[in-house]
C-alpha cells in the first residue's frame, strides 16, 4: 500500500468493469491497509430477505430489508453494517470510520439496537491483496470518491452507481450518462 488508507471511501466502477460482479458496482472500503483491502458492493440488493436467513436481525434491517450481494468472496458468509452514532464503540460493533461500523452478528441483536441507526446484511465481501487495488486503480478500473451519509444506507441502491457519479466534479459527472450496453447508442 502508498499513502494514505482508503477505508471509509467509495469505489465506484468504471464503465470499462461492464461484465462480472463488479458491473457498475459502487464498493465502500472497511479495510485497507498494507495487508491489501477489503470492502462490500453497496448497491446489489439480492430477492432474500434478511429474515430467511438472519431472523433476529430482520427488525433492525434498513429498507428494502433483503440481502445485498457485498461481493463475489464468500458468498455463504454474512456481514452487517451500521450507521453509529456518537463516538462510542459498543460491544458487538467495530467502528470502521466515522459513523459507520461493523456489526458482530453473534452479538444480540436486542442490545445493539439502542446505539445503531441504519443496518444493512451482506452475504460476502469484495478482497484485494496488497497492492492489488491500487494497481486497479491505477488502471483506471476504479474512481475513488468521497462516501455521503446515505451511501451505505441507501434507499434507491439500483440508481447509486450514476448518482455517486452524477455528484463528482468534472468529467465524472459526465460518466453518470455512460449507457449500460454502448452498442445500443
Amino acid at each position: 500500500m502508498t499513502g494514505r488508507s482508503l477505508a471509509g471511501q467509495l469505489l465506484v466502477a468504471a464503465p470499462s468493469l461492464a461484465e462480472g460482479p463488479f458491473a457498475r458496482s459502487v464498493v465502500v472500503l472497511l479495510d485497507h491497509d498494507e495487508d491489501g483491502a477489503l470492502g462490500v458492493i453497496v448497491n446489489r440488493p439480492t430477492e432474500v430477505d434478511v429474515a430467511d436467513v438472519l431472523p433476529d436481525w430482520q427488525p433492525l434491517a434498513t429498507g428494502p430489508g433483503v440481502v445485498f450481494q457485498g461481493g463475489p468472496v464468500a458468498l455463504d458468509s454474512a456481514l452487517a453494517l451500521a450507521a453509529v452514532p456518537g463516538t462510542e464503540e459498543p460491544p458487538g460493533l467495530r467502528r470502521v470510520v466515522g459513523g459507520l461500523g461493523l456489526v458482530d452478528l453473534d452479538a444480540e441483536p436486542a442490545l445493539l439496537a439502542p446505539r445503531l441507526g441504519r443496518l444493512r446484511v451482506f452475504a460476502g465481501y469484495a478482497g484485494w491483496s496488497p497492492g492489488q487495488l491500487e494497481e486497479e486503480v491505477a488502471s483506471g478500473a476504479w474512481y475513488v470518491v468521497a462516501a455521503e451519509p446515505g451511501d451505505v444506507f441507501s434507499d434507491a441502491p439500483a440508481g447509486l452507481w450514476r448518482r455517486v457519479l452524477r455528484r463528482q466534479p468534472g468529467d465524472l459527472a459526465l460518466l453518470s450518462t455512460y449507457p449500460e450496453d454502448p452498442s445500443l447508442n
